[in-house]
């Protein structure tokens, strides 16, 4: 599980708890097979039913882990983080929208940020390429990011203007 957890893997994560569950399983097992030997007939029907409370719990935990995973679910806190992460480069102004999403072990993100709007497309790109690179060191398990510079300003400007009636409300 401790691996699964290191390389981003809910598959192995949830093989780990399998493991788990089967291992307290045959352990009580054991103990309903002594309560019997030692004279507690119903010792055996009782751990019966708490093994089986047990594999619910772990059943639980794995199915969410992989739903979560399935539906592409991201810790909030990775994107609170990213967030930090973008907002320390130099030449960021603002940050809008981060979205990560798991890739087989590895995340993937799509981020924009804002830039001064008298900024030429080259330092912009440069900022763009900085925000890439901190992401990629500072991110847990990120692979690769797609940035999205936007001008900030002049004010009144609205420079995604043509996309309004093809973006929802």
């Amino acid at each position: 599980m401790k691996v699964g957890r290191e390389i981003g893997s809910a598959a192995l994560v949830a093989d780990g708890l399998h493991a788990r569950a089967d291992g307290f399983t045959s352990l009580a097992v054991l103990l309903g097979a002594g309560g019997a030997a030692l004279g507690f007939p119903i010792a055996d029907p009782i751990v019966g039913l708490l093994i089986t409370v047990a594999i619910c719990f772990v059943l639980r935990d794995a199915a969410r882990e992989i739903y979560h995973r399935l539906m592409d679910a991201v810790d909030p806190g990775l994107v609170d983080a990213a967030e930090r992460i973008l907002a320390t480069v130099e030449g960021v102004r603002h940050v809008g929208s981060v979205r990560l999403r798991w890739i087989g072990h590895a995340l993937h993100a799509e981020v924009e940020i804002i830039v001064a709007h008298d900024m030429s497309v080259i330092d912009a790109h440069a900022v763009a390429v900085a925000a890439e690179h901190r992401l990629i060191h500072d991110l847990p398990r990120l692979r690769a990011a797609t940035v999205h510079t936007d001008p900030d300003g002049p004010d009144g400007a609205d420079h995604h203007a043509s996309l309004a009636g093809h973006r929802p409300a």
